[in-house]
């Protein structure tokens, strides 16, 4: 299977699970939700964008994503 399908693929499955773990409610749903956002995220960047042969550049976008969803959920928990 070529790159870019397998890429295609892993986002339709985490979409999949997306949709799946949307309707449930409380922070540990809200957790995964952000996570498998996370998953795409990487996904494309790493598979389409090619951020993944240059050094650094993945990490670059991957980790002040990250901490801002962090913030995300840390605040959704103080609105439950």
């Amino acid at each position: 299977m070529a790159p870019p399908t397998r890429t295609w693929a892993l986002l339709i499955a985490l979409t999949a699970a997306t949709v799946l773990l949307a309707p449930l409610p409380g922070p540990a749903a809200m957790a995964g939700l952000l996570v498998l956002a996370w998953l795409k995220a990487r996904a494309i960047g790493g598979g389409f964008l090619h951020l993944r042969a240059a050094p650094g550049w993945l990490a670059a976008l991957l980790v002040p994503l990250g901490l801002w969803m962090a913030a995300i959920w840390g605040l959704s928990v103080l609105a439950f």
